[in-house]
């Protein structure tokens, strides 16, 4: 039996967040490190939720825990919730992947990118708003 399409779109660079859904489904692209200091994608964090990354171009560093894995293009990784982590894109070109989060943490990512205030003191506070907790 066919599934209905509520929750199907064209994904390329969007994210895909079917109402009632707990998770959310990004395709985005991380920009290029130029030199041995990573480009963090995200602060040094953690929250409840699982998270995982599926490289389609280039690579990806996720540091999970004390642990860094280097991420090449078919490659996946979950990180399981309550594990501190961040992701970076070591290589100078851009990489594309697919990140799988919760719909809590997807929503703490559009009020990050809706403040204009982003001192350590106000990101420290939308981090707990959204359950998740900021290390760095």
């Amino acid at each position: 039996m066919p599934m209905p399409d509520l929750a199907a779109q064209q994904l390329a660079g969007t994210v895909l967040v079917p109402a009632g859904s707990g998770l959310a489904l990004a395709e985005w692209s991380a920009q290029g490190s130029a030199g041995d200091e990573p480009v963090y994608q995200a602060p040094l964090h953690k929250h409840p939720e699982d998270e995982a990354w599926y490289v389609l171009e280039g690579t990806l560093r996720v540091r999970a825990g004390e642990d860094v894995h280097e991420i090449p293009a078919g490659g996946a990784v979950i990180v399981p919730g309550g594990t501190a982590h961040t992701f970076w894109n070591p290589r100078p070109d851009p990489a594309r992947y697919l990140l799988i989060m919760g719909a809590r943490t997807y929503a703490l990512i559009q009020a990050i990118h809706a403040t204009d205030d982003r001192s350590p003191d106000r990101m420290r506070e939308l981090f707990a708003a959204y359950g998740a907790t900021l290390l760095d």
